[in-house]
């Protein structure tokens, strides 16, 4: 359906035309595939940096790029053809050349921005952001709710491989009772220090690499998917077992904690080492038989698995969902089921200004919500800046009644609203 959708809107000559915002490493990537696929153009590019957004456009090998400042000199360019450089979100937000917009910074606080400014210009969402989506992800579908568009994060990232399966599994008439994510390295104590060699090798921003390393960016994506699927976890920081192949994850997780709501979780080092994996319980007798027939195991888990995950190249498949069908790939289901909540890398003293995600300070883990909201925990995502107010050893939570928020933060503000949304529902 896609395919076809998307064809025919090329052979029109009405492709969809999308905005980013970011043109960090990520960024460019995406613009490598976006600038020349049938029924999608990439027409704008936003950074602080302009360079960088002219930078994106040339790799990808669009040698003519109008710098613009505001939205009718945008919507100017993208009229003739062209392809426009801005610093000014705004810009590309209250466009009406623009049908929607891709967030690619991996930050919380402007990133919230610009997602809210987006709604306000009536523009779909594509998030490749799973810091702001665990983070804000359920109070920002809300607004997404009120003005008539979509929010939804990627898929190419875990959370939308997983989703997109799940769904699928579901269509069909199977329960879907685990879902996650291969990992190949677990450490919560690596620093930019530790993998500054690796973030130069690859081109990549040492913090970012760190916080892949630390396991932070696997919670973020847990909780994306988990407040998707409805799912929680079976403990703080999930189970993450060892496995040689991911189909091993049918008798590696707890039957208990999947059959009674679901988790997400994730295999360390498992075959085929990158996608994602949905486990389905079947305990009819006559059906798996079927399953064992076509050697998906012993049951009654079943393991389904992806053994991809390209986001540079899948987020087209989420653009033409969102703004062609009105679906979203995956999007919070209601309040969150699951939070990333902060601890402490060392030991952290009184008055320290903590430096952020990937940084040397704290990492995330994912606990459930109801855990988060009791201990007052300090979600990761908004972590970065806060101030200690006492003492934090390692490896131990931070709450909010240990730090001094920044003042004035949309994402703060954002936050109690989702609080607020959460109690309301209990």
């Amino acid at each position: 359906m896609i395919d076809t959708a998307l064809a025919a809107r090329e052979r029109q000559g009405r492709p969809i035309r999308v905005a980013m915002v970011g043109a960090g490493f990520a960024g460019r990537m995406i613009a490598l595939h976006l600038v020349s696929l049938p029924g999608i153009r990439l027409v704008a590019i936003v950074s602080r940096t302009a360079e960088h957004a002219v930078r994106a456009f040339h790799e990808a090998g669009i040698t003519r790029v109008t710098p613009v400042t505001d939205r009718d000199a945008l919507d100017a360019a993208v009229r003739r053809g062209e392809c426009a450089a801005t610093q000014d979100h705004l810009a590309v937000c209250r466009a009406k050349s623009i049908d929607a917009v891709i967030e690619v910074t991996g930050t919380v606080e402007y990133a919230s921005r610009v997602v809210l400014d987006a709604f306000t210009g009536r523009k779909h969402v594509i998030l490749v952001n799973a810091e702001l989506d665990a983070t804000l992800g359920p109070v920002l579908k809300n607004y997404a709710d009120r003005s008539g568009v979509i929010l939804t994060d990627t898929d190419g990232d875990e959370p939308g491989v997983a989703m997109t399966l799940l769904r699928y599994l579901r269509s069909i008439g199977l329960r879907p009772v685990a879902a996650g994510n291969l990992k190949g390295l677990l450490d919560t104590h690596r620093t930019p220090a530790t993998q500054k060699e690796f973030a130069e090798k690859t081109g990549q921003d040492a913090m970012k690499v760190t916080s892949f390393a630390d396991g932070t960016k696997l919670s973020m994506e847990a909780a994306v998917l988990a407040n998707a699927a409805g799912f929680g976890v079976g403990r703080r920081g999930m189970f993450g077992p060892q496995a040689h192949h991911v189909r091993e994850m049918a008798h590696l997780l707890p039957e208990g904690a999947m059959l009674e709501g679901g988790i997400v979780d994730y295999a360390l080092g498992a075959e085929p080492h990158t996608g994602a994996f949905v486990v389905v319980h079947e305990p009819d007798e006559q059906k798996m038989a079927r399953f064992r027939y076509f050697k998906l195991g012993d049951g009654p888990f079943f393991v389904f698995y992806t053994p991809f995950h390209l986001p540079q190249v899948q987020v087209a498949s989420t653009v033409a969902r969102a703004v062609l069908f009105f679906d979203p790939t995956v999007a919070p289901a209601g309040p969150p089921r699951c939070e990333v909540i902060t601890l402490a890398k060392r030991d952290l003293r009184e008055g320290t200004r903590i430096d952020g995600l990937g940084g040397y300070d704290i990492y995330g883990t994912i606990d459930n919500a109801s855990v988060a909201r009791a201990g007052r925990l300090l979600p990761a995502g908004i972590a970065e800046g806060c101030t200690l107010r006492r003492d934090v050893a390692q490896d131990q939570p931070v709450t909010y009644d240990d730090v001094a928020l920044p003042e004035g933060r949309l994402c703060d503000r954002l936050r109690r609203e989702q609080e607020s949304m959460a109690q309301s529902s209990l």
